[in-house]
């Protein structure tokens, strides 16, 4: 069995993918404020708001438990509407060696279309695909557009 692997998931949205792109990649501070039962806080800790080479520290509840993630932004595409975050400490690195977290959203129809992917290494083969995240990241995707529709 692979200690490799890769999750994915689409979501389809009525808001643009340019607000959802921006809120995700300019603004991710005030998710929070979106779906404060997923994200509870966001906080800048290098680098600017929205740049590539910016760490961002999450607190979370992800499965009922309280949770952190640091990740450093490792590649922001304006054109693509792509972002691609690595977790560099946290939570996650219990059970993964590596885990890379890239989020798009393209353009459909009246609204867009969001794919989520997630690219790890587990620590060890009974270490569980982190399906659960995949659909906390669906979920959070709704709530943002919920909020940028409403």
């Amino acid at each position: 069995m692979s200690l490799f692997g890769k999750v994915e998931a689409d979501v389809e949205i009525k808001a643009s993918a340019e607000k959802f792109h921006e809120i995700l990649g300019g603004r991710p501070h005030h998710i929070s404020n979106v779906c404060p039962d997923k994200i509870q806080g966001c906080a800048l800790h290098e680098g600017d708001w929205g740049t590539e080479g910016s760490v961002i520290y999450w607190d979370y509840v992800h499965d009922g438990q309280a949770k952190v993630a640091k990740e450093k932004i490792e590649a922001i595409d304006e054109t693509n509407k792509s972002i691609t975050f690595k977790v560099i400490e946290g939570d996650l690195l219990k059970e993964y060696k590596s885990f890379k977290i890239v989020v798009q959203a393209t353009p459909k129809g009246e609204g867009s279309l969001v794919h989520w992917s997630m690219e790890y290494e587990k620590l060890k083969e009974d270490v569980p695909e982190p399906k659960t995240l995949l659909q906390f990241a669906v979920d959070m995707s709704k709530d943002i557009d919920g909020h940028l529709t409403a």
